[in-house]
């Protein structure tokens, strides 16, 4: 007899983001699987937040809290539906010696929240792991979204409903310079982004720290007569007094169109380095 290895090529490496989609709607992608090897392939498709043992795993301590671990399970936030947030299709079959296999991944999350995400697993002959994806979405109430900085969150979503300080006193407290983005159609504040600046003293020329925000916007049935949306900067005059300039302070994006708005600073004349 012959021993054969089973083998495969997958159109997708290792991460499927699914991007950005307004809350309650869906989006979906496909990737591709090749059977490299001379033997039939019986296959089937399985995800983390399907398993078995996912209550079990879910009693450890969170990954965030033990800095010194790394994190071995890619579950994140899941529909308040009960629902999958990700679901593939096929999930079982056989490929040919030689052929390919088309998959379909739907994203449908039921609420807001940046970190949607799941593990996918590659199966042959119902024991061997031969490929894994991890997936990857957001979800927004509104049709567009400001992303960059430090994190202020942590990537687990808590049942605890909690009210965030008033724009005043993070300002008082945290000793932090007000930059607020609008969205025209909307007139409502995004959530808090911190941008981090570090300034090497003594270059020479002088060289700006930089730090970047994107503002997207998202491709949605849901708002389809506006073609586009408008953001402007506020807050700037402030922000120049000590030092900062924005690339971009106000512009249009179209669906689906993301734009880099650089920020850069240089310490003030009177800037004390203390």
């Amino acid at each position: 007899g012959h021993g054969v290895m089973p083998s495969i090529v997958c159109s997708v490496e290792e991460i499927l983001n699914m991007g950005y989609v307004i809350a309650r709607e869906k989006v979906t992608s496909t990737f591709k699987i090749q059977n490299t090897s001379m033997l039939t392939l019986r296959y089937s498709m399985q995800l983390d937040s399907l398993s078995s043992t996912r209550d079990k795993d879910q009693q450890r301590i969170p990954s965030f809290i033990m800095s010194s671990l790394q994190r071995t399970e890619f579950v994140g936030t899941q529909n308040y539906s009960g629902l999958s947030v990700f679901s593939i299709f096929p999930t079982e079959g056989e490929i040919v010696a030689g052929k390919s296999q088309d998959f379909t991944v739907t994203f449908s999350p039921d609420h807001e929240s940046l970190y949607y995400s799941d593990c996918l697993k590659v199966v042959l002959f119902g024991k061997e792991i031969a490929h894994v994806i991890r997936l990857k979405g957001a979800a927004r109430e509104h049709p567009m979204f400001v992303e960059g900085g430090v994190p202020l969150d942590v990537p687990i979503e808590s049942l605890a409903v909690t009210s965030p300080p008033s724009s005043q006193e993070a300002l008082n407290g945290g000793k932090v310079l007000p930059l607020t983005l609008y969205y025209k159609t909307l007139q409502e504040p995004a959530k808090s982004i911190l941008l981090v600046l570090e300034y090497i003293e003594g270059e020479s020329p002088p060289v700006p720290a930089r730090a970047e925000l994107k503002v997207g916007s998202i491709q949605t049935a849901q708002f389809a007569s506006k073609k586009s949306v408008e953001f402007s900067l506020e807050s700037l005059p402030l922000l120049q007094q000590k030092g900062f300039t924005i690339e971009a302070v106000k512009g249009t994006l179209e669906r689906g169109q993301v734009k880099c708005i650089g920020v850069s600073w240089v310490p003030p004349a009177d800037f004390r380095v203390s």
